[in-house]
């Protein structure tokens, strides 16, 4: 029963497609889902991809996957790793995806000279949360996460136009 990491590659799609809405699920979050198999599609594996995608597997199926994409950070002058999504199926949940996955995305900080892997966590997410700390992951109080979509970002670009 070892758990694989591997690259999504496009037929992944709606493996891909079914982790998100899974995951949307469990973060009682479902009725926020906009993506689609094209957009993802487009995103993921068109002429400019926007984010990168590991699988979990075990014993060929997959259990998991992990969202992510490069942000860079002036301080450090390097750039870094931002983990949007996380996700394993309950079914597969302590067997080892999660750690495993993780370990994919530090092995690939390092191979990429990247500073530093970081990711979001919703904080009545107490179960995330241990496995985090687990691991060694702290948390950045003195931070909030800052968002500006729809109508205010759409004002926001009307501004200042040159």
């Amino acid at each position: 029963m070892s758990i694989i990491i591997r690259d999504a590659v496009s037929a992944d799609i709606d493996t891909i497609h079914g982790f998100i809405l899974a995951l949307a699920e469990y973060e009682r979050l479902a009725h926020a889902v906009k993506a689609d198999r094209d957009m993802l599609q487009r995103y993921l594996f068109g002429t400019r991809p926007m984010a990168e995608v590991l699988i979990a597997e075990q014993d060929g199926k997959a259990v998991g996957f992990a969202l992510f994409f490069h942000n860079f950070s002036t301080f450090e002058g390097r750039p870094g790793l931002y983990l949007e999504d996380l996700f394993v199926l309950p079914e597969a949940r302590g067997a080892g995806a999660g750690k495993a996955l993780l370990a994919g995305l530090a092995r690939l900080a390092i191979e990429r000279d990247c500073a530093r892997l970081e990711w979001s966590v919703l904080d009545w997410n107490a179960p995330s949360i241990a496995f985090y700390r687990s691991i060694g992951a702290r948390a950045l109080d003195e931070w909030t996460v800052q968002r500006l979509d729809g109508a205010a970002l759409q004002a926001l670009a009307m501004r200042h136009q040159p």
